[in-house]
């Protein structure tokens, strides 16, 4: 699972990398208005269309998205930096990525890998993973645990060190029999690793990986470099193997279609089941591709170089949720977000329940949706409130670079595109 730090801990040096500072041509995008860093505290850019006219649809499993940066298809760490920067401003990342890239859709009888992403499998939690492995024999696929999944092993609060599972993921990345890549557990591993993974891998070969918590970490980074579709969907500890046989029987069968249909199907899931906890923050609809996670990777993954470039959050669905630590980090999260230019740029936004967070009780104030839309202020966007991703579990999957619809006010979210190509 994944513990919290305090966002005083965040050094957002890339606070204005972004589409504002151009770095090549020294210019700023929108010449006839000022730079975000001159407009009063709180006031937004320029309004964005929630649902951008005229674009042209191209085969889902291989979607257009605008390149502003480069044309070339290989990372350049070295392509552009900040105006004026020196020799101790951190690089970026330019991936050249132009392409959403889906995974082949899974086959009965294919393999499916349960991996130690992240966190150490505590002996305790052994039984969520038999579960998990039954849950997906029961989709039709084959099943197999990854050697650093072992019960009790453990370094630090990992599984193993960075460079080991690492070493393992891309072995498992590389590994043609391997088709989908489900994680143990979240944790706080991620960011050791983020510069070892074989990006080449995934191009040639993108396969499903399944996980929320710290793996949304992997998800928001692959898919920045990539174009990788980022399943945040339900893991081993505590999703398959804790969530799901707590829920009810129907509600487990339908988690199952849904997930299998994630999995295997070029057709779009459609309408996610609602639940009765989905709340109006504030009403409006809104159409846009989604990313999101945890919201202290999103705003900790800005202050590196492999942020995601900002015109990545241009109409997008945002949607994040918290595990642990105080409101008062939620709120600040909340307005690196907004410092960060991001809350400008969506064309709307998903909270997830909050799990464990001090200073949000029943009933008192501030409640979540207080903060949400203190943070936002005057950004006329819709908000969907409560919705089950991320640490409350079981979770609806929320596949990162989807398009996607939301009607706040009706309490609807729809997955417009498929998460995988027939192949």
């Amino acid at each position: 699972m994944l513990t919290v730090a305090s966002p005083q801990t965040v050094v957002f040096r890339t606070l204005f990398w972004s589409s504002d500072i151009m770095v090549n041509s020294g210019t700023r995008r929108g010449a006839n208005t000022a730079p975000k860093w001159l407009r009063s505290a709180g006031e937004p850019l320029p309004a964005r269309s929630h649902s951008p006219a005229g674009r042209t649809r191209a085969q889902p499993w291989s979607t257009p998205r605008r390149n502003s940066r480069s044309s070339s298809s290989s990372p350049n760490v070295n392509a552009w930096r900040v105006s004026g920067g020196g020799s101790d401003t951190a690089p970026v990342i330019d991936s050249g990525w132009e392409r959403l890239l889906r995974p082949r859709a899974l086959k009965a009888g294919e393999l499916v890998v349960i991996a130690a992403l992240s966190g150490a499998l505590p002996v305790a939690y052994e039984s969520n993973v038999a579960q998990t492995e039954s849950v997906l024999r029961r989709m039709g696929f084959r099943v197999r645990r990854a050697p650093l999944l072992e019960a009790g092993r453990q370094r630090w609060w990992s599984a193993a060190a960075p460079g080991e599972i690492a070493a393992e993921l891309n072995g498992l990345l590389r590994d043609p029999e391997v088709r989908a890549i489900v994680a143990s557990d979240g944790g706080q591993t991620v960011f050791g690793y983020l510069d070892l993974i074989d990006v080449e891998a995934i191009r040639a070969d993108p396969k499903p990986i399944l996980g929320y918590s710290d793996i949304s970490l992997l998800h928001l980074v692959l898919y920045a470099r990539t174009g990788l579709v980022g399943f945040h969907a339900d893991m081993a500890v505590p999703g398959f193997g804790g969530h799901w046989p707590a829920a009810p029987a129907a509600r487990q069968a339908q988690l199952e279609s849904l997930y299998a249909k994630l999995l295997t199907s070029p057709e779009p899931i459609g309408a996610l089941p609602a639940g009765p906890s989905w709340e109006c923050w504030r009403p409006g609809r809104a159409e846009g591709h989604l990313v999101g996670g945890v919201i202290n990777r999103i705003a900790l993954v800005q202050a590196t170089r492999y942020a995601l470039p900002l015109d990545r959050f241009d109409g997008a669905l945002l949607f994040w949720e918290e595990l642990g630590g105080q409101a008062a980090y939620v709120w600040s999260y909340l307005h690196v977000l907004r410092h960060a230019g991001i809350l400008d740029r969506i064309a709307g936004m998903i909270v997830g329940v909050p799990q464990s967070i001090e200073g949000l009780a029943p009933g008192s104030s501030p409640t979540l949706a207080e903060l949400v839309l203190d943070a936002l202020g005057p950004r006329d966007i819709p908000v969907l409130g409560n919705v089950d991703l991320g640490h409350a579990g079981p979770n609806l999957p929320m596949p990162v670079g989807l398009r996607a619809a939301l009607d706040a006010g009706r309490r609807t979210l729809s997955l417009l595109e498929p998460a995988v190509h027939p192949g």
